[in-house]
Order: C-alpha cells, then structure tokens, then sequence
C-alpha cells in the first residue's frame, strides 16, 4: 500500500501528465499538498427533498421522472427538461448541451440532480445542475456531506472528489505531529456532523498553517539579519533641494518615515520596510527620498505599480522632482513598442536611467539592471510574493520599500509581515477636506444625474465609477459603456470621457492627460481608477452598485477625490434590494474616512481576499485558514511560533515540512 504523505501526486490512479498540470495550477504537487487542499464548503446531499418542498435560493437533492424535454427559445436557446415526483415539478435548463446529453434524458427516464433552484420562465428551476439519469429509480443517497473544492479550468469537482477518495485509502503516519485523520475527516465529514465541530476541525488546522506562515516570516527576518548589501549614507543632500521645491511642507508623520527609510538605506544590512498609508497621506513623496539617496551614491532605484496608470502617474510625478535634480528617469511598460522598450532596457543597463518607473515589465528576465540598490514595489497587495523576490534578486540584496495604501488591520500585520519593519503615515497633509458621502437608491438617478451637471457648472470635476466594461446578461451591474452614452445624452453641455482597462494604453494615457488637464469634466470609468489618480479639481464621485464592491476598494475609489481645497461628496448609488452585510458595509463607508476602522470592518465582513490581494493575483493563499473567521488566533500563532522556536525544533521542522510552499523548503531550524 503507498503510504500517504509526500509521495507524487501522480502516483495516484489516473493522474497522468494532462490531469497533474492542472493540479500544479492548484499548488498540488504532492499527496500531502491535496490533503491540504480542504474543501471550502460542503454540500448535503444526504437527503432527498420533495419537488413541492423545494425552496428559491437554495441548494438541494432531487429525484423526479423526466415528462418532458425540449428546446426553448428566448433570450437565449435552452434545454428545458421537467421532472416530477408524486409531489409536484420542476425544471432543469441548461443553456449548453449536447444532443448525447438530450438522448440521456429522454422522457421516462429517471434523474437525480442536486443544484441552486431560482425563479425562471415557468416557475421554479435549477440551471446547469449536478445530475445524472437512470433506468430506474436511483440508489440510495450518500452518506457524507459533499465537498466542494476550489478548482481550475478543466478541472472538474468530481475528479478532485475522486483523487481525495484515493487519500482516504492510504495508510497515513500516527503521532507524527500533523494531524492526518483531522484532515482526512474535513475531506468527508458524516452526514449528522455538527457544523460546529468541523470549525472547530478548521480552526486547528488553520492555526497550524498560520504558525508555519509566521515561522517562515520570522526566518526571513533572521534570514535578512545576516544579509549584506551596499549602504547608502547620506551624501549630496540632494533630499534638501526637492524639500525646498515641493511648494508643500511635508507632514511630522511624512519627516519620521522619511527618517526612518533613509537611516535604513546608510545600514549594510538590507531594508525591508512597509509603508502603510491612508489614501492620499503622501506616500510617494517618501519614496522620492530614498530614490534621491540612492541616486546620490550613482545607484539604481525600481519602482514597480500593479497598472500602466499608477506606473504613468508616478513617472510623470518622479520625472517632475528628480529631472531637474539631474535624476535621469524612464518608464517600462509592457505595451511600449518594441523599439520604445528596447531602448529603455538599454538605458537601464547601461546605467544611465538612474530610476526605472514600470509594471510588471521590470522582472522580467530580459531587464538588466547595472546598479540598482533600492526596489520600490507600491500596492504590494496587488503583486505575488514571486513577483516581488523577482525583482528583488536583480540587485544584490537590494533594499526594498514596500507601499501601501490598504491599511491592514494590526493583529494581521504582527504575523502576516513578521519579516519586514513598519512604517505608518498616520497624517494626512494640512487642507485636506473630509469627504461628505451619501447612500442614495438608484430609483433616484436622474436626481444624481441633475446634481452632477450642477457641480460641473461651476468649474469642477467629477468621476463615475463603473464595476463593469459592458453591459452582462449575467451580471445585474452598471456598465462604462452604456453609462456614458447615457450621461452624454443627459448632460450634452458636460465633456464626458470614458476609461477602462481594455483601451488601448495610449488611448488611457490621453483621456487621462485630458481629464487632468480640464478638457474632460466628468470621467466615467471602471475601477481602473482605484489607484494613482490625483486631480486636485475633482471634487465629486459617483459609485454604482457599491454593494458589490469591498469596504477597502470602496475606500481607495472614494479617496480619488477629496485631494485639492475645496469640499469634496461621494455618493454611493445602490440597488435595492441590500442584503444585510451590503447594508453594514454601506453604513460603514458613509460614517468613516479612516482607512483602518474601514480595514478592520472589511476583514470581519469580506475576509482578506480584497484586503491582502489573494483572490485576485499570485501572492500567497492560505490553504485553509480565513482571516476572515480565524484573525483572533494571531495571538495565540505569534506566541507558539516564539515558543516553538525557542523550545521545539522537531515541531518547527515538522510544520515546515507539511505547509512551506517549494521554495521555502530548505529552511533549516
């Protein structure tokens, strides 16, 4: 029998080279790494409901007789079949099928499908649900809940069912200090489980994957402790003459931080520091400095942003201070032409672009740089943990800045970033006006609309946000598009300009040049514009379906405008009806402006996807644990973690073994 921890994953039954790059996609690897992979909810498909007790909004198992199967045509074509029971009926439709799948359904036949039932044409249906067909009346019900798994295309839930059925059959070590029977019970917890006892299974295991997170992070930090790279005292002082030139004086919390970084930068070992940052606090400002420094001493400086309008917008501001300080800068971007790229990545080279502004475009292979000493990386939330040792590793033992402006609440800070310094601008700079915001119904948009026109009247300007690009039929959303048609018709004396993140860069660049510029009054736009867009004149926003939206995305669209002097309104245009959390969260952004009361209530509300980043890029996932439901064990990881490693180097081993991803596996303890 194959034992069960760390073997293959394709010594499982069936896995061959197709099914085990899918699994890669999924961090799956190993035996263990599936063990690990836990499912993110359950299905109860231990019981058989009624036709006439089936409820909208709900998930369900049902068994009817097929009495009829057709094709229907509305909106779109669809496979209508209805089945019955001695209670009553209901309709599974499906909108892609095959004539194989109308054949196994023909009527007389028996069916079994489990799915979410809605409200369709004719009454209640469910829409592409789990099924299969039978002869005769279907065999007994299972007698677990049914796991359901993350995944990836091509890669169905049934498949990974099957490969965790294979776990349960392999004999897996006792006592070994990781809790193999708690895991193989969350894959297939009986039937009549409390729910309660399989959070209480989670929470054990998620402390033991946040202990080995923060174990990683401490060693990265013990790690950098002995690291050496080039310093960077003070030199030409170059710093005083920009101070001199902002035309603004910086804040107490801007000088402290600025202090902080530059006393870092003149050290051998490297730095590696957050900055958090509300919302227009000036966190670029202090990344100036220390690319100041740097340049002094003939040093290279990278600074990487998440989109092409954060990368342009901090070009334009570093090419404004540090041009007439004899600071050479160029901006990398991965939709330049080739001729454009080609030069820049010679003048990086060369060591003639003292300071290198880009994307993503900076890491990769083909970008060499002579000198650089200092990595700037702003929205770190929006890049993977690989990206940015990746730009990292182009210098030798680079310091590195790392910026924020989603405040992270301080019980996740201590362990989630235990390997960095931290640095708070907790100021915002003088004149700065709060913002006033409103929820208001979408039933009253031509009042919106009205009072829109009435601001820009009087010189100012405005955005309106978008969550889509264009209309969906599966999504009940504003889009860009048509919204702008619509405004355009509505306000004919208003210059309206649109912006989203398929346009073409250059196109972006100049609708962004014109807005900032005055010639277009009113911005409509997706939330492309959530970060590095600074007009000062731009003094209302409009938000549509914020329901949708996180508390720290509504927070950052919100903190585009509110930047000049003058009183600034955000109104929060929702549709009806609000669930109860979409209220909380709308009550939430409309009371507060400060980004970490807003970060603490998003975390209790949305969990860490938004607010760290990891449901929308490469940075690392917890596997199991959600900070949503588990932040109040950080304590209780800091204090085992420090234990472990003072008293326990088998346990840390044995933690580092079964959670460190590939790359953090020569860890010695």
């Amino acid at each position: 029998m194959i034992t069960g921890p760390n073997q293959p994953i394709e010594t499982l039954k069936g896995v061959g080279p197709s099914l085990q790059g899918k699994l890669a996609r999924l961090g799956i690897l190993r035996t263990t790494d599936l063990l690990l992979h836990l499912p993110m909810r359950y299905q109860d498909r231990t019981r058989l409901v009624p036709l006439r007790e089936v409820r909208a909004q709900t998930e369900c198992l049902v068994v009817g007789r097929v009495v009829e199967s057709k094709i229907t045509y509305g909106r779109r074509r669809s496979w209508l079949v209805t089945i019955a029971d001695d209670s009553g009926f209901l309709g599974l439709r499906f909108f892609y099928f095959s004539r194989q799948q109308q054949a196994s359904l023909s009527a007389g036949m028996f069916v079994r499908a489990f799915g979410e039932v809605r409200f369709g044409a004719g009454g209640l249906e469910m829409t592409h649900p789990e099924y299969r067909g039978y002869h005769s009346l279907p065999p007994e019900t299972e007698r677990e809940l049914t796991p359901v798994y993350h995944t990836t295309k091509g890669l169905g839930q049934a498949r990974i069912r099957s490969l965790t059925l294979q776990l349960q059959a392999m004999k897996w070590p006792e006592n070994s200090g990781t809790p193999y029977s708690t895991l193989l019970f969350l894959h297939a917890p009986p039937a009549d489980t409390p729910l309660q006892e399989i959070a209480v299974a989670r929470e054990k295991i998620a402390l033991d994957e946040l202990v080995a997170y923060y174990l990683i992070m401490r060693h990265r930090q013990s790690d950098r402790a002995h690291q050496r790279t080039i310093p960077l005292p003070q030199a030409q002082q170059l710093g005083r003459v920009l101070l001199q030139s902002l035309g603004f004086k910086l804040t107490g919390a801007q000088r402290r931080v600025v202090t902080e970084v530059l006393e870092d930068l003149a050290r051998t070992q490297p730095m590696l520091r957050l900055l958090q940052g509300d919302v227009g606090s000036g966190k670029t400002v202090v990344a100036a400095f220390a690319a100041i420094r740097a340049a002094e001493h003939g040093m290279q400086t990278a600074l990487m942003a998440p989109t092409e309008i954060l990368a342009e917008q901090h070009y334009l501001t570093f090419s404004n201070w540090l041009e007439p300080l004899g600071i050479n800068v160029i901006l990398l971007t991965g939709r330049q032409t080739v001729k454009v790229r080609r030069q820049c990545q010679a003048a990086i080279a060369e060591g003639k672009a003292l300071v290198a502004v880009g994307t993503h475009a900076l890491f990769q292979n083909s970008v060499v740089f002579k000198n650089l000493a200092l990595t700037i990386v702003d929205e770190q939330h929006r890049f993977g943990v690989h990206q940015r040792m990746a730009l990292k590793n182009k210098g030798r033992a680079a310091h590195q800045l790392v910026m924020t402006a989603t405040p992270i609440p301080r019980t996740l800070t201590m362990a989630l970033y235990a390997d960095m310094d931290i640095s708070l601008i907790d100021e915002l700079p003088k004149g700065r006006q709060p913002i006033e915001t409103r929820t208001v119904p979408e039933s009253r948009r031509e009042e919106v609309i009205r009072r829109v026109g009435e601001v820009l009247a009087t010189g100012q300007q405005a955005y309106w946000v978008c969550p889509l690009i264009e209309d969906s039929e599966q999504l009940e959303a504003a889009a860009a598009e048509s919204t702008e048609q619509l405004l355009r018709k509505s306000l004919p004396q208003i210059r309206v300009g649109l912006l989203h993140g398929r346009m073409p860069s250059a196109e972006k660049g100049q609708t962004m040049n014109d807005f900032k510029d005055g010639r277009i009054q009113l911005l409509v736009a997706t939330t492309v514009v959530e970060v590095g867009v600074d007009v000062t004149n731009a003094t209302l926003m409009v938000i549509e379906n914020p329901e949708r939206m996180g508390l720290s995305q509504l927070h950052q669209l919100r903190g585009r405008i509110g930047r000049g002097r003058e009183s600034s309104h955000c109104i929060l245009l929702y549709k009806s009806p609000l669930s109860e959390t979409a209220r909380t969260r709308l009550q939430t952004i409309r009371k507060s402006c400060d980004g970490f009361f807003i970060a603490e209530q998003d975390l209790k509300l949305r969990g860490p996807g938004e607010l760290l980043g990891t449901r929308q890029t490469g940075e690392q996932q917890f596997r199991v644990a959600d900070l949503r439901s588990h932040a109040h064990l950080m304590p209780q990881v800091i204090a085992t973690g420090d234990r472990l490693l003072k008293e326990d180097p088998g346990a840390v081993k044995r933690l580092l073994e079964a959670w460190a991803p590939a790359d953090t596996g020569h860890i010695s303890v």
